[in-house]
């Protein structure tokens, strides 16, 4: 995962509620008011390249082990392939589509998915840890310029009333990149084409990336946002600073002895968050274009749910790659076959999903979403009594049914918790309320990507007999385990504070609902 990767811009409001008055209308030209025939082809390549964004963040975890055997990786390298992507990705996010409004969106979709692809090949051809990181932050950086335009593409190419069929289309290719990602990336690296090991995972993305870099150019059409806000340097600078001193010094910490610095830059990023947020009223007075809307954290419910939102992607980044670490690091599976024990959890999460939304939350409310997360913290503790019972000797149908349980708490939560959390912003601020709240679900990853070093590779000696390096995964997979339970339980907490019932029927959910719902797939996989 990684990144629970997502495709909410912050300025969908100011699409759906004014006229189109841009470069690109929807005709063909003609004045007729005609649907632009080459707009289905400009829907294949945008949701080529959503999909591709996506399996590229579920395909890496799955390689992991043999990216490390490969290069030599040490686990703060290791973190720092994941972490990189995820903090990349949530630090541009806004900036990516703000940028996309000003400048106009196909020519940043074109520029970001030139650089992904670029970043990509960078990537395959990568000769140490360092350049692999490094590459896996320029591609984070270059998603966030991609991924916020092509929802923004999809919804100035298309009329109102074919805009329904196409999100549901969307969303079921967004689903099948989630579902796709792991499998993908295990056949790759068990295949081990042309002795390229875990280097396919990166270099498939490069026939695709450049079909639609050529067939982008002929067949997209450029639109603006009519009154774009100018982008926010300063903000973005210092909200990317905080989280890069919040979450560097964790990722090293363990590595490096945790040094005087490291507590200090984690210490001084509360400082920067906090400047970060004056800087934000300064410049809603000033010009009314902050990087964020922060009188939304003025709406109990949207707060709770930024909170909620931080707390289980650091949940999701913890435990999907101390999973895959344990599986193929500590019990010595394959990736095909660490890659096959997470289809149950997929299943679970798509059966509770729909049930969720359309059976239990009309019904139950936030009950509902409370009970996803004590469902999830009990396929946890379940799966902590399996490792312990079984050690290093369990088999994949031996975790079918903890995941199965973690599944469904998931399904119940992911589906229906944006609507829940917007049901009480106004209309006018759908669309940043939605990029907030996915850009806080990215650092949460990004976070939680970092603890990795304090609950998991924290947990064991710093020297391993190798006859006793299975058992050292196994027990530090269960002290992660707990944490990530502690986690939901605070989680389980915070939903207190959402709306018992969220309104039906709510204008702000319903104008973010079609750009939240890939987001909500995106966090369903390993």
């Amino acid at each position: 995962m990684g990144h629970d990767p997502s495709y909410i811009r912050p300025s969908l409001t100011r699409m759906t509620s004014t006229p189109l008055q841009s470069e690109q209308t929807d005709t063909d030209g003609t004045g007729t008011g005609t649907p632009d025939r080459r707009r289905w082809f400009a829907l294949a390549i945008v949701m080529t390249a959503a999909f591709m964004d996506l399996v590229d963040v579920t395909i890496v975890n799955i390689a992991i082990p043999s990216i490390q055997k490969d290069l030599g990786a040490t686990f703060g390298a290791i973190q720092w392939i994941t972490a990189g992507y995820a903090l990349a990705f949530a630090a541009g996010l806004i900036t990516g589509g703000r940028l996309g409004d000003i400048y106009g969106r196909k020519r940043l979709f074109l520029i970001g998915i030139a650089g992904f692809t670029l970043a990509s090949a960078l990537c395959g051809f990568a000769a140490d840890p360092e350049m692999l990181v490094a590459s896996r932050i320029l591609q984070g950086g270059m998603a966030a310029l991609m991924v916020p335009q092509v929802l923004s593409i999809v919804h100035t190419t298309f009329p109102a009333h074919e805009r329904g069929k196409v999100f549901g289309l969307f969303g079921a290719i967004v689903g099948l990149g989630a579902v796709s990602g792991p499998m993908l990336g295990a056949l790759l690296t068990e295949w081990n084409l042309f002795g390229l090991e875990w280097r396919p995972i990166f270099l498939i993305n490069l026939p695709v990336g450049i079909a639609g870099l050529v067939l982008g150019i002929r067949f997209i059409n450029e639109s603006k946002a009519p009154k774009a806000l100018r982008l926010d340097l300063v903000g973005v600078a210092l909200a990317t600073l905080a989280l890069l001193m919040l979450i560097y010094p964790l990722i090293r910490g363990e590595e490096l002895g945790w040094p005087l610095w490291g507590h200090l830059a984690m210490a001084g990023s509360l400082a920067v968050f906090a400047l970060f947020g004056a800087y934000e009223r300064h410049k809603t007075r000033k010009d009314g274009s902050p990087l964020v809307e922060l009188s939304l954290l003025k709406i109990k419910s949207f707060t709770a749910g930024i909170a909620v939102q931080l707390t289980l992607g650091v949940a999701l980044g913890i435990f999907f790659l101390v999973w895959t670490l344990y599986m193929q690091m500590g019990l010595g599976w394959s990736a095909l076959r660490a890659g096959t024990t997470g289809i149950p959890f997929s299943i679970a999460v798509s059966l509770a999903a729909g049930l969720s939304v359309q059976k239990l939350v009309p019904r139950f409310g936030r009950k509902v979403l409370q009970g996803g997360a004590l469902t999830m913290a009990a396929g946890l503790l379940l799966y902590i009594w399996e490792a312990d019972r079984y050690g290093t000797a369990i088999h994949p149908w031996q975790m079918a049914l903890p995941l199965v349980v973690m599944g469904l708490g998931m399904g119940l939560i992911v589906a229906p918790l944006t609507d829940a959390v917007l049901s009480e912003v106004p209309r006018e601020h759908a669309g940043s309320a939605s990029g907030l709240i996915n850009t806080v679900q990215q650092m949460g990853n990004a976070l939680g990507l970092g603890l990795v070093s304090v609950v998991f590779f924290g947990a064991m000696d710093e020297h391993v007999a190798p006859a006793a390096v299975g058992t050292a995964f196994v027990d530090a997979f269960q002290n992660a385990l707990w944490w990530t339970a502690a986690v939901l339980v605070a989680i389980f907490c915070l939903m207190f504070a959402l709306p018992a019932r969220p309104r039906a029927g709510s204008e702000a959910a319903a104008a973010a609902a079609p750009e939240a719902a890939p987001a909500k797939v995106s966090a369903l996989t390993p």
